[in-house]
């Protein structure tokens, strides 16, 4: 009960607060005219405005945030460590490493296969590194943080062989933004959810054996690898759609599992930090987009700079323990 109370809250604010980024921007609208607008009777403007413009922004905001958030649950209940999650472990990593060979080569029509491909490539290779007879939580946060720092300077790398025009472009999708999203866009992070969001939730039994320890779930009757690649797969595939339709977002797959976990105690299911990841990107894209007004700030540099006080306090309280 709980859970789905906290669930219901997430997802009722989300709502809200996604209504009232419809009503901010250089046009400012009533939120009567935005609803009116949404009915079917608004003008030509104010379609243009909040149909065309400001209501993609705010869908991919809200599937971006449930993806990123359902991905880092997966991560960190698997490896049975508060700090494993795809942006630390080096997944949006391979995704952004891709993505930016994609615009500065092919062109960003290709962006979702590259980010799809570089994700799998990097949770391949961290998983290989780290497996032990068994994958250690720390083990693989470590190797991750390695293979994160090698992609990285790769990205760099390919940002510096790129003409002036190109690399703004990558550099503005590598800090992560909703600005200028479309209904394509909307499309590729509903498709994403769709699929990916049923599955993690058919997955979730298996999810918890694994987190018995590998013995203990093989004598409970889980099929242990299978379950695991299965479970792996799942979650590359959000973070990595997710990344090719934002940008690396960061901090939002650390942080979103880590409240649900404080606001329902006993086990929360995938749903919670999905709600709480998308209040999370929303929040933080209104607040990019009034802070400084009438400039704007991408979004992920409001979730670094709200994320990484969080990951500071996991830290030490990690090495009290």
């Amino acid at each position: 009960m709980r859970s789905v109370v906290v669930s219901t809250a997430g997802w009722l604010l989300t709502a809200v607060i996604g209504a009232f980024a419809l009503t901010r921007g250089d046009y400012a609208l009533p939120l009567a005219d935005v609803l009116r607008t949404l009915a079917g009777h608004g003008t030509l403007i104010t379609y243009d405005v909040v149909v065309n413009n400001r209501l993609p922004r705010v869908l991919v905001g809200i599937g971006v945030g449930t993806a990123f958030a359902v991905s880092g649950a997966i991560f960190q209940r698997l490896a049975r460590n508060p700090l494993v999650s795809p942006d630390l472990i080096g997944i949006n990593a391979g995704a952004a490493l891709a993505a930016v060979l994609m615009i500065t080569v092919l062109g960003s029509g290709w962006i979702p296969l590259g980010a799809l491909t570089g994700s799998l490539l990097a949770a391949m290779a961290v998983y290989l590194l780290a497996y032990r007879n068994g994958v250690s939580g720390h083990r693989l946060v470590l190797v991750g943080i390695g293979v994160t720092a090698i992609i990285g300077s790769l990205t760099a790398y390919l940002l510096t062989l790129a003409d002036i025009y190109t690399a703004k472009a990558a550099s503005m999708w590598l800090a992560g933004s909703l600005a200028g999203r479309s209904w394509t866009h909307v499309v590729l992070v509903g498709i994403t959810v769709a699929v990916g969001l049923p599955a993690a939730l058919a997955s979730t039994r298996q999810l918890r054996l694994l987190e018995l320890g590998d013995d203990l779930a093989r004598a409970l009757g889980g099929r242990v690898e299978l379950a695991r690649a299965a479970l792996i797969a799942i979650g590359v595939g959000l973070a990595a759609l997710a990344t090719a339709a934002a940008g690396p977002v960061g901090f939002v797959a650390l942080v979103a599992p880590q409240l649900a976990r404080r606001l329902v105690p006993r086990r929360p299911g995938l749903l919670v930090p999905a709600a709480i990841g998308a209040l999370l990107v929303v929040a933080s894209d209104l607040l990019a987009r009034t802070v400084v007004a009438p400039a704007s700030l991408p979004v992920g540099v409001v979730t670094a700079f709200l994320g990484a006080p969080y990951l500071l306090f996991l830290l030490t309280r990690t090495n009290r323990i």
